[in-house]
């Protein structure tokens, strides 16, 4: 699962804020966010995985699974 910190991580990477997040979240789904509810989230290690494809999609980073060696 997606932690606080690798969030944290990539929006420094990104030079974004949390807050910015949020409004982009709530542009591109049409839902609202808001920097304290994704903070929550975060903390509580409760965001959706369609919420992590969504913050993906917005700092530019696709999602990829690979098969671990035994």
């Amino acid at each position: 699962m997606i932690s606080r910190e690798q969030v944290k991580i990539l929006l420094i990477k990104e030079n974004m804020s949390l807050t910015e997040l949020a409004r982009k979240m709530t542009d591109f789904t049409g839902k609202s966010y808001t920097q304290q509810g994704l903070s929550n989230k975060l903390s509580r290690n409760t965001l959706r995985y369609s919420e992590i494809c969504n913050i993906a999609k917005i700092l530019g980073y696709t999602i990829k699974f690979e098969k671990e060696p035994y």
